[in-house]
């Protein structure tokens, strides 16, 4: 692959995959608009796991104390910020995970994979996540996330699985929705990406294994390189930009973005 392509790609799915925006429908996209090939699923596990490594290292502090935490919630103990954080990211990877084997073994997860389904997609999400923050309060904080929540958000999250729907659009969406503050529900969501992403690219790890050769190590590792950078500009601005401004912005962009592609799709 060249430079440019992997450049493209990587950009794409580190700036998008933390912004309410849809990484996985842009990633799709991308052979639809530009004429490249398929980037294959060497690239896919790449590129998420550059998100996931700027998603550890952006909150960090968190990540270490979930981490310090699973000891003692593996011997049953739930009395630690820790050990309380890392059983709840646990509970509210379960709806996602039981959706995600479901669509997998149905095979609907490839028959969803079109342009229309991702206009339709961005568009009816984008209005979901203008509702949740318009109307929902702001009373609850990171502080105050419980096993209903986590499940609820968890329900949410699955949602996604659908392209064009975005993880983190959905996921805050449903943290609106529940009463948390913008920047507190942000945070949330994207500590529930760290799970989800280890967890989706470990089945794509599964099925490449075997498959990849030099090549295409090589261009792997470029292309978690520029994704980790890039999401770690995407999540510093996005969590700087919700101390003063609302998902309007997204919100605008997704339902222009859907209303082209329906445009494309149908023409």
């Amino acid at each position: 692959m060249s430079l440019l392509h992997l450049f493209i790609i990587a950009v794409v799915q580190g700036v998008t995959e933390f912004l309410p925006v849809s990484s996985s429908g842009h990633l799709i996209l991308i052979p639809t608009l530009t004429g490249y090939e398929d980037q294959g699923q060497v690239i896919d596990v790449a590129v998420h796991l550059g998100t996931l490594i700027a998603v550890i290292l952006f909150f960090w502090a968190d990540v270490r104390a979930a981490m310090g935490g699973v000891p003692r919630l593996l011997r049953g103990k739930i009395d630690t910020p820790g050990s309380r954080l890392a059983f709840l990211l646990a509970a509210s990877t379960i709806p996602v995970v039981i959706a995600g084997f479901v669509l997998k073994a149905t095979g609907l997860s490839d028959a969803m994979r079109s342009v229309a389904v991702i206009g339709w997609t961005m568009i009816t999400f984008g209005v979901v996540l203008w509702l949740a923050d318009k109307r929902g309060p702001t009373t609850k904080r990171e502080g105050d996330w419980s096993l209903r929540d986590a499940l609820i958000m968890g329900l949410w999250q699955a949602l996604a699985l659908i392209p064009g729907t975005s993880r983190s659009g959905a996921t805050i969406s449903g943290a609106r929705a529940l009463g948390y503050a913008r920047e507190d529900g942000a945070k949330l969501a994207m500590l529930m990406s760290i799970p989800t992403i280890i967890a989706s690219g470990t089945l794509l790890g599964i099925e490449v294994v075997g498959t990849a050769n030099m090549a295409a190590a090589r261009d792997g590792a470029i292309a978690a390189t520029f994704s980790c950078v890039a999401a770690l500009l995407a999540l510093s601005l996005m969590m700087r930009l919700l101390k003063s401004v609302n998902f309007t912005p997204y919100v605008i962009y997704r339902v222009a973005l859907g209303g082209v592609l329906l445009g494309f799709a149908y023409s």
